[in-house]
């Protein structure tokens, strides 16, 4: 059987992989699932990764049945630069904060990209790590350094 639009077919695959990943992955642990009113620890991923297999069902039937594009070369820049942004923030916003770690992530991943603008990279992060200090210090009061403790800025 020769696939008609294996873009979308490998795409529908790999969603319904990690959803079904996401939803054993809860059941095996036996994480607490609650209710939809009272949810548990275990509800969001687990209904998440439902829908996230479902939604992957419906794109390989989908790609059986409609005509599209073949699988591109696999892009390594963007999928290194990215997943490296997200670990260099993981392993810095404890030790420098919030606000300098996020502006490590947005720079190191926008590299990824096919063209590196400095100038956007730099309003990008400064509007992203004005935000999550708003939406995450200001709003929801989670007790996380904004600035480098070191410095005496924390």
């Amino acid at each position: 059987m020769k696939l008609k639009n294996p873009k979308d077919f490998w795409s529908g695959v790999m969603f319904t992989i990690f959803g079904l990943a996401f939803a054993i992955i809860v059941k095996v642990h036996d994480y607490p699932m609650g209710t939809a009113s009272r949810m548990g620890a275990g509800y969001f991923p687990f209904v998440l990764g439902c829908v996230m297999a479902a939604l992957g069902a419906v794109i390989i039937a989908q790609s059986v049945v409609t005509s599209g594009t073949p699988v591109s070369k696999f892009a390594w820049r963007p999928l290194v630069w990215v997943l490296g942004g997200f670990v260099v923030f993981g392993l810095t916003a404890k030790l420098l904060g919030l606000v300098i770690a996020i502006f490590l992530l947005v720079m190191i991943s926008a590299y990824g990209g096919h063209e590196f603008k400095l100038r956007e990279s730099l309003i990008s992060s400064v509007v992203l790590a004005a935000s999550s200090v708003l939406v995450f210090i200001v709003g929801l009061k989670l007790a996380f350094p904004i600035w480098p403790e070191f410095l005496g800025w924390g």
